[in-house]
């Protein structure tokens, strides 16, 4: 509960959330109630459950512990008799019997053989509650199953004295969905009084969208847990009581329902879930958990003889630069017999086929790269289809993993300037999105633009995974033979927090610059927090720019200039703050009148017939004069300089003045330049 208070303070409209899906849910609840509908009466209510087991070398959890853990599980949700029988006559009537069950799973995500416990060996004592390291492998953990098809159990050790925490629906990012719990509440653990499994059947009540029985208003009694046949509760049980117990908020009747499993009374005394407890949980599952249930992770694998699979597409990559390209994948042996030979099939489009056969070796589940002939494209947008075929030479038994295809795109370098305000087609023509993760990225949106109607947005207010990097592409431009080049862009930002805040992890946009057509970039702007920021102070809901809140931005590439080709991109790193638009990207270059370079002064049109321009090159430093003189040495026209000179072009008007030949004069604080300009 102090994960999520945490997040509805961070997240305000995570709150408003919660509580309007609370509502919804509150009218499916009363009607299965009314109804009496159950699941206990339906079929196929199994839950998929992975339990990673992550612990140093000095602990041990046993298989044992887990099954006899799923067995607890299993029998505290479907509400044993032995449990019922247990009751207080006074609360049998509300006893719940749930039809959600657990099994291990069968199947791994990639449809491999498991026992449903993967156990790995970490280098951290302990893992802390607020982080939720230990749900990831880079960090000590182990990472998520899909969670769209396995219930996630992690066991570690938690520090601090806690149990367990679980993440609510609709709670946290989709790689951290699950429950935590701390190895020595296990059964047989060695934290007594506690050690009897309940623990995760008390924190799947919170997976499950269930709140502690006693409302966690600090003893107050001004709030329960919204389930309207538990019994109101002053505070949590910590001890394993008999009989009748009354408090402040339940000063007469029966009394506290101490024996729920939402409370934290022992183990021992912790028998039942009421009615409404189950018809939440089960219409929870229904809505926000409902995949779990179309889930073949319970179902062993059936291993086919032969069945080769293509595991990925590893080449070419999502943007390639020259119109061939060698294809490259991962094959994979998915059957029982030694994989030998397999024919595999490549085409772009709907193109001609390019066959292909592979011959080796690979014994069942291993994986091997193949790489494939060369392809040749045209400009545009692709879908590169691989699948294979006849392996050892007969028919392949699932074909459901037999092919892959993948999008690319090509198109021919463009010559500068790239203008776009977003207007028409997004991604505009030769342009891409990089989204690696599959979430939130760029996207065209009307609610805000600097000019137009359009801009581009990414959602970090949305966004509740802190580090995911979305890539938005300009086209290839070639700015070879330019003489300087330049990347200019309205922005407009806000955060969620107080942009002063410290030691925060922030959104953080980014210009970058390829040479390689996207193999690796280097930085040219990077801004996050109080630097990005278009509106002082903490937005606490999503970010809408209003006129004045954009800003423009102009670097300075032309050291990229000597590389030819290159590739812009804008990067968004998530930091779950708030959102950030794009408007008006520009990318320009300059070419100087191969005269002016020679020359270094130049003045044009000469002759004129009234409008002139005075052109240095390089930038005029000292500069503290330009003026336009008669022959006979009278000034006409004289444009001053005080301090730091800000431009290299003086413009001036001479039609009002006679036909003739004019003294263009260029003073500075070392030096004076003079040209000749013929008037018509």
């Amino acid at each position: 509960m102090g994960l999520l208070d945490k997040r509805f303070e961070a997240q305000p409209a995570l709150k408003n959330i919660f509580e309007q899906r609370n509502a919804r849910l509150k009218e499916i609840i009363n009607e299965r109630l009314r109804t009496g509908k159950s699941l206990r009466t339906a079929e196929d209510n199994v839950i998929p459950v992975v339990f990673h087991v992550v612990l140093s070398g000095r602990m041990e959890v046993t298989d044992e512990q887990i099954r006899a853990q799923l067995d607890t599980i299993n029998k505290d949700y479907f509400g044993a008799a032995d449990h019922l029988a247990q009751v207080p006559s006074y609360f049998k009537s509300l006893f719940g019997q749930s039809g959600i069950q657990f099994c291990l799973a069968q199947r791994t995500p990639d449809d491999r053989p498991t026992t449903g416990i993967e156990i790995v060996t970490t280098t951290r004592n302990s893992f802390d509650y607020t982080t939720n390291l230990v749900k990831h492998a880079e960090s000590g953990g182990l990472d998520a199953w899909d969670p769209d098809k396995y219930l996630n159990i992690w066991i570690c050790d938690l520090s601090g004295g806690v149990l367990g925490y679980a993440t609510f629906p609709d709670d946290g990012v989709p790689d951290e969905q699950g429950v935590v719990v701390d190895y020595s509440c296990l059964p047989g653990g060695s934290f007594t009084a506690y050690n009897g499994g309940k623990t995760l059947t008390h924190e799947l009540g919170h997976y499950f969208n269930l709140f502690h029985i006693w409302g966690d208003d600090n003893d107050s009694c001004t709030r329960d847990d919204g389930i309207s046949d538990t019994p109101r509760q002053q505070g949590s049980t910590g001890t394993c009581p008999t009989g009748i117990v009354r408090d402040q908020c339940t000063p007469t009747g029966n009394g506290i329902m101490y024996q729920n499993y939402m409370d934290y009374t022992p183990d021992d005394c912790l028998l039942m879930f009421t009615r409404e407890q189950v018809a939440v949980m089960e219409a929870t599952l229904l809505g926000n958990r409902l995949s779990l249930l179309s889930s073949n992770a319970c179902t062993p694998v059936n291993l086919k003889n032969k069945d080769a699979s293509i595991q990925s597409i590893t080449q070419p990559e999502q943007r390639i630069c020259t119109n061939t390209f060698i294809p490259q994948i991962i094959l994979e042996n998915r059957g029982a017999e030694t994989l030998t030979s397999v024919r595999i099939r490549a085409v772009i489009d709907d193109g001609t086929e390019q066959n292909y056969t592979w011959t080796g070796s690979l014994a069942t589940y291993q994986r091997v790269t193949v790489t494939l002939a060369e392809l040749q494209t045209t400009e545009g947008n692709h879908i590169l289809n691989i699948s294979t075929f006849n392996p050892n030479g007969a028919a392949d038994e699932d074909p459901s993993n037999d092919a892959l295809s993948m999008d690319f795109i090509y198109y021919e370098p463009i010559d500068p300037p790239v203008v776009e305000s977003f207007e028409s087609l997004f991604p505009p023509r030769g342009w891409d999105i990089v989204n690696e993760d599959g979430g939130t990225t760029w996207e065209k949106t009307s609610i805000a633009s600097k000019t137009g109607s359009s801009s581009v947005r990414i959602s970090n207010f949305n966004n509740q995974v802190i580090g995911q990097r979305d890539y938005l592409r300009l086209p290839t431009v070639n700015i070879a033979g330019t003489d300087s080049a330049f990347v200019s862009f309205e922005v407009a930002a806000a955060t969620n927090t107080s942009s002063s805040a410290q030691g925060n992890v922030w959104d953080s946009l980014q210009v970058l610059i390829s040479t390689d057509c996207g193999l690796s970039y280097t930085s040219v702007y990077k801004k996050w927090g109080s630097t990005l920021v278009t509106r002082r102070g903490a937005t606490r809901v999503a970010f809408t720019p209003n006129a004045s809140e954009w800003r423009r931005e102009e670097i300075d590439i032309s050291e990229f200039i000597g590389q030819g080709e290159i590739l812009v991109a804008f990067l968004n790193s998530s930091g779950t703050e708030n959102d950030i638009f794009l408007d008006d990207i520009n990318l320009r270059t300059v070419t100087i009148n191969p005269n002016l370079k020679e020359a270094g002064f130049l003045v044009t049109p000469n002759p004129t017939s009234g409008r002139v321009s005075v052109q240095f090159y390089p930038h005029p430093e000292r500069l503290r004069s330009v003026s336009i003189l008669t022959v006979g040495g009278k000034k006409i026209a004289e444009k001053l300089v005080t301090g730091e000179v800000s431009t290299n072009v003086y413009e001036f008007d001479l039609t009002n003045y006679a036909s003739g030949l004019y003294i263009v004069k260029a003073e500075f604080e070392d030096r004076v330049l003079t040209k000749k300009i013929i008037k018509n």
